[in-house]
């Protein structure tokens, strides 16, 4: 005969009246460490101190992104140190590259911002 493992579906319920607003707010505070709300409120009502779960994909963007700025300030400081690798290149093919690896860079600033901000204010 096998035994039954108890569940909590079984046991006494807590119940907690709540505004709309607080429900709201405190679905999200659950949602944000990865728990579901009974999950939540058990375990902070046990007094666990309860993280927020990272959003991993936000996190891998930023990797890359900064792997991204990494190349160009490499590009960047050879066009600008005068590499002898770059002695074909006309002064004016030099600016090109250069104004490009600059646009560049700020694009990728400004992906990181975004991405920063999803992560932060999620």
């Amino acid at each position: 005969m096998t035994e039954r493992k108890s569940t909590r579906k079984g046991n006494t319920p807590i119940i907690v009246r709540v505004f709309p607003d607080e429900k709201r707010r405190i679905e999200e505070l659950a949602r944000s460490t990865g728990n579901s709300t009974a999950g939540f409120l058990r375990k902070v009502g046990q007094g666990y101190e309860v993280k927020c779960a990272l959003d991993y994909e936000r996190v891998r963007d930023l990797v890359k992104v900064n792997r991204d700025l990494e190349r160009l300030g490499g590009l960047l400081k050879m066009w600008l140190s005068n590499d002898k690798r770059l002695a074909g290149f006309t002064l004016q093919e030099q600016r090109r590259v250069v104004l490009a690896a600059l646009t560049k860079i700020d694009q990728n600033q400004g992906k990181l911002s975004e991405i920063m901000k999803t992560v932060v204010f999620s």
